[in-house]
């Protein structure tokens, strides 16, 4: 199984609107939500997750409030994943910052707040940085490099292009650090409403593999090269819907045999009518 096996796979379920996207991502989105939250929460459990996915609440929670906030915040992302998808949404400066306040109302602490830090607003000071680097864009650039990065991105025709586009925005994305906190969900929440535009196979960074992520978004931070995050994304990719292939391709397999054992018995049966015997 390849990583175009998986895209090929996908764009063979001709997904047309929410409904039969969510039919195919039902048990992805609890996945998602549980490692990419948990990529940067400790305390995110898997049982937790599952239970506001699926029921809307936690019985006998006794976690940190900031950490069920987080969790019913990746529910309420999915949802607006999913009502972009239906209107066919571009990706849009202001639709980031929606994406963004539905992940991180209710979290932000209260030196952010009182900082002027909002949910939903781009940062307004220049003390949150990121690696051991510390490299962000400049507040006053912010509003800049996202309006030409997302350009770049939305430019893009080449299907053949649209996980290498992912990559490179996606580590851009995470480079500039546009909010005072929240951008690795946010990045991977826009990343995958991308890949979905543009009929790809979203992806989960599993919290197991989160220094490798860790790694080649430094590495790109270092040399500019976007390959190591490709291929990174890849095997990720494989291992999101390894499952989900075994058994698409075990049922395709039925089928290509069912048809055979159908075209067999009627051209049987057209020896038979012409012998004046025909087999019901």
């Amino acid at each position: 199984m390849s990583y175009e096996d998986i895209v090929q796979m996908w764009k063979g379920f001709r997904i047309q609107d929410s409904t039969q996207l969510g039919a195919y991502l039902e048990n992805f989105s609890v996945l998602f939500a549980y490692h990419s939250g948990k990529i940067e929460n400790e305390n995110i459990t898997y049982h937790d997750t599952r239970e506001i996915f699926e029921n809307g609440r936690v019985i006998n929670y006794t976690g940190d409030l900031k950490t069920l906030y987080e969790i019913e915040n990746m529910k309420s992302a999915y949802k607006l994943m999913m009502e972009w998808f239906d209107r066919d949404a571009d990706i849009t400066q202001e639709r980031i910052k929606e994406m963004h306040y539905e992940l991180t109302k209710g979290t932000y602490d209260e030196r952010r707040w009182s900082l002027g830090e909002r949910p939903g607003e781009y940062k307004k000071n220049d003390i949150w940085c990121i690696g051991e680097k510390e490299l962000a864009a400049p507040i006053e650039d912010i509003e800049q490099e996202m309006e030409e990065d997302i350009s770049q991105i939305m430019e893009i025709t080449d299907q053949s292009n649209i996980l290498v586009a992912a990559a490179w925005w996606h580590m851009r994305f995470e480079g500039i650090h546009a909010f005072a906190d929240g951008n690795g969900r946010t990045g991977r929440a826009i990343m995958n409403y991308y890949l979905i535009k543009n009929d790809y196979p979203p992806v989960i960074i599993y919290q197991d593999d989160k220094q490798i992520y860790y790694d080649a978004l430094e590495y790109f931070d270092e040399t500019g090269e976007i390959q190591r995050m490709v291929d990174f994304l890849k095997e990720q990719t494989c291992k999101t819907w390894e499952k989900t292939y075994s058994r698409y391709h075990r049922e395709e397999r039925n089928y290509t045999e069912e048809c055979r054992q159908r075209t067999m018995k009627m051209h049987k049966n057209m020896e038979f009518l012409e012998n004046g015997d025909l087999e019901l």
